[in-house]
């Protein structure tokens, strides 16, 4: 619109222009009185109104009723005011289009960067499990009345200690009589040893005798257990978990009572994909972190690799050992396992952010000098689309293996408005994260 006024503008002052030089000459007024009378005659041949009069169409309308006239005068009306409205569109959108293809392409505003290699350490990484050295939920095989209870809640217990010790009278004194029944059946069979060797006896005597004797003693090493049963002591050394049983308290056979865990050393479990198993091997460096300890690292080593790959996932499961002597990390924290592979290599890193992913593949863009400057004498840069192989992820980064050569300059971000040819502006007052090893923000 703005277009059409100024071409209305334009055309108006050269007319005035020409009209005003054409009064300014004084040996110009018998040509304007020519022109006068020649634009009267014009005017009287081009009266719409008189001629109008003298066609047959006004003749038709005039032998018509008055009804029907004023009905066709409106029709007439309404299809000429609808012709020059669609005229008037059909102007503008031409004179649209015609704009819009002189401008060009928009230009847009990017933040860019200059590929550039950095050291980069190859790695594997998951996430896994902590699990105890040494774990166990401990119950007792018999049920009883609880007498005492020696420890307390997260203490560290040696192997061998008493933990809960039940009522055991009846059974100790159970005991002491199958122990003075074993020594009766003791003394009774040297007797007849000794008796035997003088022929006092029969050999068959002697051997009932020795029996016996073995019996009493056979029964008094069951009692001997069964009374250890109601003793329940460490099977290792560890820290013990909540207690909460209590003197006087009933317990069943088979109920669990408290959790002992070994901490140090620990284990972790993980998986890794089975493209990955030639890769691991017992006795590579792992580096273990968690949300817990956000700002502590954990080092440890593989143990062992399992020998078949989970046929429902097709993963892989690994162990590593780390020590914990702080017994900071605890079994069931989930855990992040970085692997290293070998030493570092060098690579060309970009943001992650300025990688497009898409199913026929990754591009990027990157700004071309177009050999044009602009007003201010600065180089006109353009985008173009280009295809790249990326590689492993590090933080904020993703590695470049083909595609783009050290040294040339890529768009980090406002890369989802461009297309190849438009014009950019780079503005790098902000760019996008770019850490190898970003840390959360509070």
């Amino acid at each position: 619109m703005k277009l059409l006024e100024t071409i209305k503008t334009k055309v108006t002052a050269v007319a005035v222009a020409s009209w005003a030089w054409v009064l300014a000459k004084e040996e110009e007024w018998k040509l304007r009185e020519r022109l006068g009378g020649l634009w009267t005659r014009i005017g009287q041949k081009l009266r719409p109104r008189e001629r109008f009069i003298k066609t047959k169409a006004y003749a038709k309308l005039q032998a018509m009723t008055p009804l029907r006239r004023r009905m066709t005068i409106m029709l007439c009306g309404v299809f000429l005011l609808l012709g020059l409205i669609f005229g008037f569109n059909q102007l503008k959108t031409f004179m649209i289009k015609y704009f819009i293809s002189g401008m060009g392409l928009p230009p847009a505003t990017v933040s860019t960067m200059v590929v550039a290699t950095s050291e980069w350490q190859p790695q594997l990484s998951s996430v896994g499990n902590v699990r105890a050295y040494r774990g166990v939920e401990l119950s007792t095989e018999i049920g009883g009345l609880v007498q005492t209870v020696p420890i307390k809640s997260g203490m560290d217990v040696k192997e061998g200690e008493l933990l809960i010790k039940l009522n055991d009278a009846s059974d100790v004194a159970q005991l002491n009589s199958l122990k003075a029944l074993a020594d009766l059946a003791k003394v009774i069979n040297e007797r007849d040893r000794q008796q035997l060797e003088i022929q006092a006896i029969s050999k068959n005597v002697f051997d009932t005798s020795k029996a016996d004797a073995k019996s009493k003693q056979a029964q008094v090493e069951q009692q001997t257990a069964l009374v250890a049963k109601k003793n329940l002591k460490a099977p290792f050394s560890g820290r013990v978990g909540i207690v909460m049983i209590n003197p006087g308290q009933y317990v069943n056979s088979g109920d669990k009572l408290l959790t002992l865990q070994t901490l140090d050393p620990i284990f972790v479990d993980f998986n890794l994909p089975q493209s990955n198993a030639s890769q691991i091997q017992v006795g590579q460096e792992i580096v273990v972190t968690t949300d817990a300890f956000k700002d502590a690292s954990f080092v440890g080593k593989v143990t062992a690799v399992s020998p078949k790959i989970d046929t429902n996932s097709r993963n892989i499961q690994i162990e590593a050992q780390l020590a914990n002597p702080d017994k900071k990390i605890l079994p069931g924290m989930f855990a992040n396992v970085n692997i290293k592979l070998g030493g570092e290599v060098k690579l060309l890193t970009l943001p992650q952010t300025a990688v497009t992913y898409n199913p026929y593949g990754s591009t990027v863009f990157i700004a071309k000098t177009t050999g044009k400057k602009d007003k201010q004498g600065k180089p006109v840069l353009e985008a173009q689309q280009v295809f790249v192989t990326t590689g492993s992820t590090r933080g904020d980064q993703v590695a470049i293996l083909k595609g783009i050569e050290e040294g040339a300059t890529v768009v980090t971000s406002g890369q989802l408005k461009l297309k190849n040819g438009t014009p950019l502006i780079v503005n790098n007052k902000v760019q996008p994260a770019n850490s190898p090893n970003p840390q959360p923000q509070e």
